[in-house]
């Protein structure tokens, strides 16, 4: 895998007053940018292009993370307007920016210990996604992992989705016909969510799964952000 996305849009309302002046991703989680992790993952395992979308305080990211050649890495911005676009009018936004073969998306807001190069370079299916222990602010999970390593939006192993995952440009093909958006959706800028689609691919058996036992945080509140630091 060359390409990697990292979602990096949101405003960051539930970090405030934090997120007023600083976007979510750019903020200190153990002595460097939360993003800075992810970058130094991907360039260690010859990730060379990073997509970053971006919207709330946009301007802040070149100024903090400029063309990736620190890292090694090529950095490409896909700005979003003042309106974040959501996961998957974010994903559909950055595709042109995106190679044809399977690429890394990542959220830009969340810290782990995983090691990336796990990942599935051909993930069997349309996604690939990491999956982690239910953590207290979210008890009841997102997805079942079975026995085979299939993702499954009912079951009894429900597991958390860490915003790690690999995926195929082809997920997105018939994203209109899934949503089922009304009529006066801006087809310039759709606004979506990714699940829905990741749910439709999974009753097609086309998403995959691992449990990543290690260390994982979703940086969702100053709170978590002082228990990570600390």
């Amino acid at each position: 895998m060359r390409h990697a996305l990292i979602f990096a849009a949101g405003l960051g309302e539930r970090m405030r007053p934090l997120t007023n002046h600083t976007p979510k991703p750019l903020l200190l989680a153990r002595g460097k940018p939360l993003i800075a992790w992810h970058l130094e993952k991907l360039a260690a395992i010859d990730v060379r292009y990073v997509v970053i979308n971006t919207s709330h305080l946009a301007e802040q990211f070149p100024e903090a993370l400029g063309d990736g050649s620190a890292w090694g890495l090529r950095i490409r911005y896909a700005y979003e307007g003042p309106t974040p676009l959501e996961t998957g009018g974010g994903m559909l936004n950055a595709l042109p920016l995106l190679g044809p073969e399977p690429f890394i998306v990542i959220n830009g807001d969340v810290w782990t210990d995983a090691d990336f190069s796990a990942l599935p370079a051909e993930p069997n299916g349309l996604a690939h996604l990491l999956m982690v222990d239910n953590p207290p602010h979210h008890p009841q999970g997102d997805f079942a992992l079975d026995e085979h390593g299939k993702l499954h939006d009912e079951g009894e192993r429900r597991l958390t989705y860490s915003g790690i995952g690999v995926y195929r440009r082809e997920l997105l093909s018939d994203w209109y016909a899934v949503i089922n958006q009304h009529d006066s959706m801006d087809d310039r800028h759709p606004r979506f969510k990714l699940a829905p689609l990741l749910r439709a691919a999974m009753q097609r058996d086309e998403v995959s799964g691992s449990h990543h036992h290690g260390e994982w945080t979703d940086v969702g509140s100053p709170e978590r952000l002082a228990a990570l630091n600390t």
